[in-house]
């Protein structure tokens, strides 16, 4: 069992871990780095589906207190230009309201796959949550590689919800 500053200084460099939780999984795989890295990663996995459940239904109540400041008219979804989906806030206030995992899926899918989504207000004005969306997901999965809390995804969910008070 070989537990040293060097081997420690391996597991934290990959995973972002403090120095006490390094140890303790070195220890745990009895000094071979590789299982401790395995251990890590399996772990923080299930903490990351674990928080991004939570972070994905704090989202969603979030956008229905923006939907409901009501001055919003409409979604439109667009991909290379083209509108491919054009949704009045009435229809897609009630999809959030009632399909909180298909809306959250749905805003997940057209990120991942470059559609533009826009939120046009009663003013005219056009908001691209494309742009608020990225950020915080980039803060969010700056956050995961190290010690998720609470706090930090409150935070993140907080400055979202800053974000989109102007909705």
């Amino acid at each position: 069992m070989d537990i040293n500053l060097e081997n420690i200084d391996i597991i934290r460099e990959r995973t972002g871990v403090s120095y006490k939780k390094a140890k303790e999984a070195l220890e745990n795989a009895g000094g071979n780095v590789v299982e401790a890295l395995i251990a890590l990663e399996g772990e923080n996995n299930s903490k990351w589906t674990k928080n991004m459940g939570m972070t994905g239904n704090e989202i969603i109540e979030k956008l229905k207190r923006v939907i409901e400041k009501g001055n919003v008219t409409r979604v439109i979804l667009k991909k290379d230009d083209e509108v491919m989906l054009n949704i009045p806030i009435t229809a897609g206030a009630i999809g959030v309201v009632l399909a909180p995992l298909a809306s959250l899926l749905g805003i997940s899918a057209a990120l991942v796959t470059k559609t533009k989504i826009e939120i046009v207000q009663n003013d005219g004005k056009v908001l691209d949550l494309n742009e608020i969306a990225e950020e915080k997901v980039g803060d969010f999965r700056n956050m995961m590689k190290g010690n998720p809390t609470k706090e930090n995804i409150d935070d993140i969910l907080d400055d979202l919800d800053e974000s989109g008070a102007d909705f």
